[in-house]
């Protein structure tokens, strides 16, 4: 019952450890939707997330180009061909980047889009990415930079990392609450 309330909660008010929108919340997205307009904040921002994809693009990184103006997407697919997709690149990146630099990002594919057939089979998505957004007014260069050091890692590594299987599913939204596990 709890699991169930807590995915109808996930569909009607956002995550639970969101805690709704407070007056002070929405006075922060009304500043935000008037300071997005700002042109020395849109060249910024919009030069940020470029200068990220072209490091990444540098390293040997696949991205989707052109970069656009709030995130830049990693190709995980083309990042770890020795992971099929049933075991899920796009989470295994999103992993490794927390594990190895505290990154925060999100799977855009198989995990978050990928349905299943009548034999429980995986219909896959038809990308498998990790969104690295770069939040409003929130990351300086240094930090671009910290981004672009620990893919200096990712890649070296690369080729020693593992799928994961989901162990626990929810019935919706899987990608916010499932449970993996590493395969050997």
């Amino acid at each position: 019952m709890a699991d169930a309330c807590t995915q109808l909660l996930i569909i009607t008010e956002g995550f639970a450890t969101y805690g709704g929108l407070s007056g002070r919340d929405m006075e922060a997205i009304a500043v935000g939707l008037e300071e997005v307009f700002d042109p020395d904040y849109l060249h910024y921002r919009i030069k940020s997330t470029q200068y990220l994809g072209e490091k990444l693009l540098n390293k040997g990184v696949s991205i989707i180009y052109p970069v656009g103006g709030h995130a830049v997407y990693v190709d995980a697919k083309k990042l770890y061909p020795h992971i099929p997709v049933n075991q899920y690149p796009g989470q295994a990146l999103v992993c490794e980047l927390y594990r190895i630099g505290g990154l925060r990002c999100v799977e855009i594919g198989s995990v978050m889009f990928g349905k299943y057939d009548a034999d429980k089979k995986l219909i896959p998505a038809p990308k498998e990415l990790v969104r690295l957004a770069i939040p409003r007014r929130v990351y300086t260069q240094s930090h671009i930079d910290y981004v672009v050091e620990i893919f200096d890692e990712i890649m070296r590594t690369r080729n020693n990392v593992k799928g994961l299987k989901i162990i626990s599913e929810p019935l919706f939204l899987r990608h916010f609450t499932a449970h993996f596990q590493k395969l050997d």
